[in-house]
């Protein structure tokens, strides 16, 4: 088949259906299926115990390790940075840690990731890097029999999306994306809502998110002792220039804390801006709640055409997908149906009927980022060798829909995509943008 060949409705119904109904289940309820990549392995003294690496040791690190280092069983055991003082405070966490637990450390930090996956006693690693590292250390961690918590999105590229996907499959590994509001009460009762039907017919959705990246217009600066600039730049040209906003500057105890995220996600050349970093999450619950996971939408509209003006996915179902403000504070998802609207925000459900509201929850007393539910799906999955309840597949249906938004605000015009090979259908333009050249020395 040619990958800009014609498609049909049959065809798109075909490649939905094994997504489109069901329930989606809370976590004690994950593993009931498991695709033939992911057999139960023999019983080791591994799948009890899980010795866990992290790879990127940023603020959204130090929050996961605050999740991971409390379960039962999972052991942090080394850490991986470019930068010596993200290094040096990551030991100081875990072993401030397991002394007040009365427990022996014995992590280790490198400079390198490649030293973390060469040795034998890693079960598991934790990807928290900048996104255009993602793919390239992922598959080296499958081709080293690690498996792997990856935060999202998931690539850089969708094309480093479909390798990925290859790369789980082929070496057998799990891979959860950290995608944590898929085991959060508020967006599963959302989801189920909706693929219930108790919504009636979905022909409208829209999403808070917010705008796609920008040119990159911060000042050189000189590189900080200790930070290892050309390999934080890894496949990216090595003429981006160093600007302390990408790689945030951190104090000594107590002044340990980054006081900003890396800026290095607005953007272009860089990240994807909001279209990525917080549509991974949002258009990632479209896609779950609409049953689209491993699939998505035909058509991209940027703002400007037509009538159109805000970002817009269509579905081959006719389902329209709007990236724009709604009555809501922040980021987050209104779903319009037959018999009403719900809308969902982290720790926020609203509703048109008080009937389709989820009961009381308690507050919550961590960060979001430390979400123990989906880390515990990710440990349990590592033991019993079934798929997380976002496995790299749906996590590459959903960050594909992100670099599709971004590729329409780039060409600035209509585009046709086929999610059944991926691909943009007649369009070499739009094709040519499903990835870039890595500088020498790297590759997936």
């Amino acid at each position: 088949m040619s990958t800009d060949s014609k498609f049909s409705r049959r065809d798109f119904l075909k490649y939905s259906c094994a997504g489109a109904a069901g329930a989606v289940l809370m976590p004690s309820a994950w593993g009931a299926s498991v695709s033939a990549s992911s057999a139960k392995r023999p019983k080791t003294e591994a799948n009890d115990h899980v010795n866990l690496a992290f790879i990127g040791l940023g603020q959204q690190a130090m929050y996961l390790l605050n999740g991971f280092i409390t379960l039962p069983g999972v052991k942090v055991v080394a850490g991986a940075d470019v930068y010596d003082i993200k290094r040096h405070r990551f030991e100081r966490r875990v072993n401030a840690y397991y002394a007040a637990h009365s427990q022996k450390s014995e992590v280790k930090t490198y400079e390198r990731y490649q030293d973390i996956l060469a040795r034998d006693d890693v079960d598991a690693v934790v990807i928290a890097t900048p996104d255009h590292y993602h793919a390239i250390i992922a598959m080296a961690a499958c081709r080293a029999g690690k498996d792997i918590y990856l935060e999202k999105p998931l690539t850089f590229t969708i094309y480093e999306g479909q390798q990925l996907c290859k790369a789980v499959r082929e070496n057998h590994r799990i891979l959860q994306v950290g995608s944590q509001q898929r085991s959060s009460p508020e967006f599963i009762h959302v989801a189920n809502l909706i693929r219930e039907g108790k919504l009636g017919k979905i022909a409208r959705v829209k999403v808070r998110v917010g705008a796609g990246p920008k040119p990159y217009d911060l000042p050189a600066q000189p590189v900080p002792a200790g930070l290892n600039w050309d390999l934080w730049l890894g496949p990216l040209p090595e003429d981006i220039h160093y600007n302390q906003d990408l790689n945030p500057i951190i104090g000594e105890p107590p002044d340990d804390k980054e006081k900003l995220w890396g800026a290095w996600r607005w953007y272009q050349g860089l990240g994807g801006g909001f279209t990525t970093d917080w549509g991974a999450h949002m258009f990632d619950i479209v896609q779950w709640a609409l049953g689209k996971d491993r699939t998505g939408p035909v058509e991209i509209i940027p703002p400007g055409y037509s009538f159109y003006d805000h970002l817009t996915y269509i579905y081959d179902n006719g389902v329209v997908v709007s990236e724009e403000p709604f009555d809501a504070s922040k980021q987050g998802v209104k779903f319009y149906g037959e018999n009403g609207w719900i809308q969902v925000c982290r720790g926020e459900v609203k509703a048109s009927d008080p009937v389709f509201l989820p009961a009381p929850q308690q507050s919550r007393d961590q960060p979001y980022e430390t979400t123990l539910p989906h880390m515990s799906a990710f440990i349990d999955s590592v033991r019993s060798r079934l798929d997380p309840n976002v496995p790299v597949e749906v996590g590459h249906s959903s960050c594909t829909m992100c670099n599709l938004g971004n590729i329409a605000y780039e060409l600035n015009r209509p585009l046709s995509w086929n999610p059944i090979v991926e691909k943009f259908m007649d369009d070499p333009e739009a094709n040519a943008r499903l990835h870039y050249s890595y500088r020498e020395g790297y590759s997936l």
